[in-house]
């Protein structure tokens, strides 16, 4: 722990103004310490579009991998989730190899997922809608069969503390995937599953408000999340343009979703 910063801004204080200096030199100083305990590279890096797409899909489908063996065994219908959602990214043959390949390492008893999220989150730091994008995905291949299971879930969460998001956030982007799938190709995939399609409540949990939220608490929500699932504006940040089909998906979903609330709020 640094506490110069304390020391010689408390010394200057004292000196101009007594105790009371000494006290807004400590609490200058203060701030000057925690400072130098931040790590500032990634504030002067240069981000490269390039590489960092490498990374995102490189790190998407072995923490996939990581994920699906959450419970100690890779199952038959895991591995089959895990294709659905390379289809449902439009990816060709050659990069669902690749995928595959990345997804067998995530598998391996000796993958470190801290090491990978690092670079992932150390090149796409100043891209919220990317890091957002990637929890998504991980809870799409999550939720292939409707639900988190326990395990699952808790890697979830061990993500989350990674790019520092509370288990209240992934809880609510879990409540958000599965009921953007209700959404999905017009509710086929509800309708696929015996349900009568998408619901209101589900309209609500796309959009990521309540029930009571007022018309520009709506809007306002909406249009925030049409920009984080923008598809050129994540392809600029890094997203691999091979995967850029569910960003456009989720955001015909997220319009569905919105048009339903708006119709019965008129």
């Amino acid at each position: 722990m640094r506490i110069w910063g304390r020391v010689i801004c408390g010394i200057i204080g004292f000196a101009i103004g007594n105790i009371f200096g000494l006290f807004i030199g400590i609490w200058i100083g203060s701030s000057f310490d925690r400072g130098l305990n931040q790590n500032f590279s990634s504030l002067f890096t240069h981000s490269d579009p390039v590489l960092i797409q490498k990374i995102f899909f490189s790190t998407t489908f072995s923490v996939m991998g990581h994920i699906a063996k959450a419970d100690g065994i890779v199952s038959k219908r895991e591995i089959e989730a895990a294709e659905q959602v390379m289809a449902q990214l439009g990816l060709d043959a050659i990069k669902r190899k690749e995928a595959m390949q990345a997804f067998s390492q995530g598998k391996e008893s000796d993958f470190d997922l801290n090491a990978n999220l690092s670079e992932f989150i150390t090149n796409a730091i100043k891209q919220p809608s990317l890091i957002q994008m990637f929890l998504e995905i991980q809870i799409l291949a999550a939720t292939a069969d409707g639900s988190v299971h326990t395990a699952e879930r808790d890697i979830l969460y061990q993500i989350g503390q990674v790019f520092r998001l509370p288990p209240t956030q992934i809880d609510r982007l879990v409540e958000m995937v599965i009921a953007q799938q209700s959404f999905h190709q017009g509710g086929s995939s509800a309708r696929s599953r015996n349900q009568s399609g998408p619901t209101l409540d589900q309209a609500y949990k796309v959009i990521g408000v309540s029930a009571n939220s007022s018309k520009q608490e709506v809007k306002r929500a909406y249009r925030k999340l049409m920009s984080q699932h923008h598809p050129d504006k994540l392809v600029a940040k890094g997203m691999p343009e091979e995967m850029i089909k569910v960003a456009t998906e989720k955001s015909q979903d997220i319009q569905a979703a919105y048009e339903m609330i708006k119709r019965q709020q008129m």
